[in-house]
């Protein structure tokens, strides 16, 4: 069964197990809001996204799994996009804010993914990876989880999504919390 397979069955319910929560300390890390475009890139279901139309110009929710984007089209505001985050369809620059949330460990090619985020991120903009931090015993637990459900998932410590960017106009820090990691990203500005 291919990765997205997994999402296509779970798209239904999957809020039910992974529910939309409140986005304040995501609002804070990605720096909104902004006037230009967010990108929620592997956003799924919308569930994250939803709490930020009001936080920038336009937000698009690009996922490779159709039954996922289906979920997300229930919610107002949000235009979808079905893509793999190693190609996507965007002009060089586009994103003003560029978030993936609980994603990258989904991804076929990480440093692939990460350098196409690079790329369709504007200058002076501003990348936001959350992932689970492989460093705590519970997270440790749930990629054992999903390597046994098949679904290929390859996750990394924080300290490996940052050195994945190495980008010479990047400012890169990590956060972390009990649970979760997030690396940030800042692109310097006047650069394409």
């Amino acid at each position: 069964m291919a990765i997205f397979d997994h999402f296509d069955f779970l798209a239904p319910i999957y809020e039910t197990f992974i529910p939309a929560r409140g986005p304040d300390a995501l609002v804070a890390l990605a720096g909104l809001p902004v006037h230009g475009a967010l990108l929620d890139a592997g956003g799924g279901t919308g569930r994250v996204a939803q709490f930020l139309r009001d936080k920038a110009g336009n937000v698009i929710v690009a996922d490779l799994s159709r039954k996922m984007l289906a979920e997300a089209s229930q919610k107002e505001g949000l235009r979808l996009v079905n893509s793999h985050t190693e190609g996507l369809p965007f002009s060089d620059g586009a994103f003003e804010r560029i978030i993936m949330i609980d994603a990258l460990h989904h991804v076929i090619d990480q440093r692939h993914t990460l350098t196409e985020l690079w790329r369709v991120l504007a200058p002076g903009g501003r990348l936001v990876v959350e992932e689970p931090d492989l460093r705590t015993f519970g997270v440790k637990l749930l990629a054992l989880a999903e390597k046994l459900a098949l679904m290929r998932s390859h996750f990394l410590a924080p300290t490996q999504i940052a050195a994945l960017l190495d980008f010479p106009d990047a400012r890169v820090r990590i956060e972390a919390s009990s649970f979760n990691a997030w690396v940030v990203a800042d692109k310097a500005a006047g650069r394409l």
